[in-house]
């Protein structure tokens, strides 16, 4: 069953996967190589890289020799998945709704997915359906409120006036955005031996290409709502953007900028 959230999902990722695979796919690349370990995604391994967006996960845990499946919900990530993991078994599939059998991987491996659907407990509930008895769960999301890189382009909106609109909705997963809730969570959802650990590492990166490819592309919500205001806004705000970049400044004109993560993890 689609959600209202669901839906403002699909028009927001509509046509992003390319920006997305320049610039915010660089941040998110860091969470593959832990997320992968904490599924114990080895060779051999059937594995489910859910919403893969431009293919970083897969690709990972192609170079392990993991057997790799795949989907996203936007066409656009599946296409760009697809050209980046050359033979990628990807299919366009929006959660709780997947195309596999029951029982069909021994691991699930999502990276900040599921702070993307309508329904998390039913997304979970699925992950567990198409694990085998005794296979693996992992999921990275963000830790909650966002800070340093994930929010730097909210602080700048708010800070410069930009109110938030009635029409775009709060992910419904801002409630568990945090360890003890994140592992109740997938507690709840029927799986054992569960633990979240914090992830936490510096992006560094030049900070007008920050701004070009997150928010100018119109990624994410951030990107979605600064797209709507008029050019004199859009400069305030990078007026703002700018004087906060100098907080995490660094040699060689870039910045470093924080990070902050959970990865939760269980047992079918």
């Amino acid at each position: 069953m689609t959600t209202t959230f669901d839906e403002y999902e699909r028009v927001l990722w509509d046509g992003r996967a390319d920006a997305y695979d320049r610039g915010f796919a660089l941040l998110t690349a860091r969470t593959a190589g832990p997320l992968l370990d904490a599924a114990k995604v080895g060779a051999g391994t059937r594995v489910l890289d859910v919403g893969t967006g431009p293919g970083v996960v897969s690709r990972e845990a192609v170079r392990r020799g993991a057997e790799v499946a795949a989907v996203d919900a936007d066409p656009g990530m599946a296409e760009t998945a697809a050209r980046n993991v050359p033979g990628l078994d990807v299919r366009v599939a929006v959660l709780p709704d997947l195309p596999f059998a029951d029982a069909e991987f021994e691991a699930v491996a999502g990276n900040f997915v599921i702070n993307h659907v309508g329904d998390p407990d039913a997304a979970l509930r699925e992950l567990r359906r198409v694990l085998r008895p005794g296979g693996r769960l992992a999921l990275t999301c963000w830790e909650m409120p966002g800070s340093g890189a994930l929010g730097i382009v909210r602080e700048a909106m708010d800070e410069a006036g930009v109110p938030w609109p009635d029409d775009v909705p709060v992910s419904p997963f801002m409630e568990y955005g945090e360890r003890a809730a994140f592992g109740e969570l997938v507690r709840a959802a029927g799986f054992g031996d569960v633990g979240v650990d914090p992830l936490d590492w510096h992006h560094v990166v030049d900070p007008e290409e920050w701004w070009e490819s997150g928010a100018l592309a119109r990624v994410g919500s951030n990107g979605f709502v600064l797209a709507r205001q008029e050019p004199a806004t859009v400069a305030r705000v990078k007026a703002v953007y700018d004087r906060i970049m100098t907080r995490y400044a660094v040699d060689g004109g870039k910045v470093s900028l924080p990070a902050h993560a959970l990865l939760a993890y269980g047992t079918r």
